[in-house]
């Protein structure tokens, strides 16, 4: 099956999932459970919306499961679920996941500016890497701020273990945003090159072609 017509399904499973589990939990009277549900069924469209109707951003199929696959583990799963106490290597797999969808964001960020001929930038492969790399690492260092701050301030427990959780969590972001700003140097300095990477930067800029329209040459003055 074609991924335009397979990743989109998938979406849709997920987010059937999330609204059967939301009314599993209203009839079993856990109501908390249940709104939560559905609070974190109206994320799944929160990216969408946003990139959409400020930015005019189209998102490729591929991009939407990644990040309602995320929040679909991460919130649901992880919190109403409880599988971050259940399984103890649950949290260390969603932060690797987080700080690969980071990376590629700030990756394909970075990316489209720098290939955008009406914005004067011209940054080497090298930069484009790195700034993608701390975009991932930055995104995952003010998630664990939140985490504190809401234990602090709200007696919850998304810390776990404290700094040991905390540190770990770090590790694994730093890791896995490494691993993607190094396959996104790797794709700049061999445009060509068949990957996963690739395919998916060709499938953004033909899902986006206004972001990278060549600007008109100016006509000169008499």
């Amino acid at each position: 099956m074609e991924p335009d017509k397979l990743f989109p399904r998938l979406v849709t499973t997920l987010r059937l999932l999330l609204l059967f589990g939301a009314l599993l939990q209203f009839v079993q009277g856990r109501y908390l459970g249940g709104f939560a549900t559905l609070g974190i069924l109206t994320v799944t469209w929160v990216p969408i919306f946003f990139l959409g109707s400020r930015f005019q951003v189209r998102i490729p199929p591929e991009f939407e499961l990644l990040a309602v696959v995320f929040i679909y583990g991460s919130l649901f799963l992880g919190e109403v679920h409880g599988y971050y106490v259940r399984f103890w290597w649950w949290d260390l797999v969603l932060h690797a996941g987080s700080g690969f969808l980071s990376g590629i964001f700030g990756f394909l960020l970075v990316y489209v500016l720098n290939k955008n001929d009406r914005i004067d930038m011209h940054l080497r492969p090298g930069f484009v890497a790195f700034f993608a790399f701390l975009f991932a690492v930055g995104l995952g260092t003010l998630w664990e701020i939140f985490e504190f701050a809401m234990d602090q301030l709200f007696g919850l427990n998304m810390q776990k273990s404290g700094l040991m959780d905390t540190m770990w969590d770090l590790i694994v972001d730093t890791a896995a945003a490494l691993c993607m700003a190094l396959l996104g140097y790797g794709y700049m300095r061999k445009a060509g090159e068949e990957s996963f990477l690739e395919r998916w930067i060709q499938r953004f800029i033909a899902a986006n072609p206004r972001l990278f329209q060549k600007r008109a040459p100016r006509s000169g003055g008499a």
